[in-house]
């Protein structure tokens, strides 16, 4: 097995030690929020600091912009219906890009008052879309403008696009960050990496069983950073845990135990699988776009969802 690959436990095969990570892009400033859109075979991801959203062919292996203006936009995913959900920090808000390019705004305020910097969000089968909010866009003017927070704290918060209810559903965490859901949806992995506000701070993901109702029950800590802190995360099809981290991209057991790494050499910021068969792992550095192929498949959000949600 290449340098490039660490493996923790032989019973798990999850890399193909001959590939190497391919540089798809390499002229970013602080890369973020990959999300993969099959029906058009492209990558779809944020450049904050440039204030714009980049868009990779994979067919053609052209990479053009999106969006410029983006809002300092972060985090990105898609809805059941492929339509393009981002979250701003420039902004402060969460938005739906429609399939004729309007933009519909989903979240924008919390009780009457403005939320801090949407960073990462995920959508649930049901239609409701589930993002965290840390202080990371109001902090300065490199990742979105500097102003006061105006929330009581960093939550993660659950919109139903139904009733255009917003709940805060998780308040105990200190800098929420990557989300991700078991492929079951029972459970939701959060980040927090505080640790950016000082040494004594979290970095660690945490486990939470989502109720029927919406709730989250917080389980504890999954596992803690190692190398650096913890940002984005990805649950492939048998829940193992892909995160990003100081030194590439460690890959976690469902209760924590690391399975194996891929050591690129520097810190990896966020990922996503993509690709027809989702096992191409797609990684952000803060300049460069990588992409290697796994022995894993990423999430199939497509399957047995429901149409029609607004």
């Amino acid at each position: 097995m290449s340098s490039l690959y660490e493996i923790v436990d032989p019973g798990v095969r999850l890399f193909l030690g001959h590939e190497a990570p391919e540089r798809i892009y390499s002229q970013a400033k602080w890369n973020e929020g990959p999300v993969y859109f099959p029906a058009s075979r492209s990558l779809v991801w944020s450049d904050i600091p440039n204030d714009r959203l980049l868009r990779y062919d994979e067919l053609t292996g052209a990479v053009g912009i999106l969006r410029q203006p983006s809002g300092h936009a972060n985090g990105n995913t898609t809805d059941r219906t492929g339509r393009l959900i981002t979250c701003e920090h420039g902004g402060r808000r969460v938005i739906r890009t429609e399939i004729d390019g309007s933009v519909t705004v989903l979240a924008d305020l919390h009780d009457g008052r403005r939320l801090n910097s949407p960073n990462d969000v995920v959508v649930k089968s049901d239609g409701t879309v589930w993002f965290s909010d840390p202080t990371y866009g109001i902090d300065g003017d490199y990742f979105g403008n500097k102003a006061e927070r105006e929330q009581s704290g960093s939550h993660v918060y659950r919109y139903d696009p139904v009733s255009g209810r917003l709940q805060a559903v998780i308040t105990t965490m200190q800098q929420p960050n990557g989300l991700a859901f078991s492929p079951d949806e029972s459970r939701l992995y959060v980040v927090d990496s505080a640790r950016t506000d000082g040494p004594d701070k979290p970095a660690h993901i945490r486990c939470f069983d989502i109720g029927a109702d919406g709730g989250a029950e917080d389980r504890g800590v999954v596992v803690e950073a190692s190398v650096g802190l913890f940002d984005g995360i990805r649950v492939d099809d048998e829940e193992r845990i892909w995160a990003g981290t100081g030194e590439g991209v460690h890959v976690y057991s469902r209760d924590g135990d690391l399975l194996g790494k891929i050591i690129t050499g520097g810190i990896i910021i966020n990922l996503c699988f993509g690709g027809p068969k989702r096992n191409s792992l797609y990684m952000c550095s803060a300049t460069d776009v990588l992409r290697v192929p796994v022995r894993a498949r990423g999430i199939n959000i497509y399957r047995g969802a429901e149409t029609g949600h607004e």
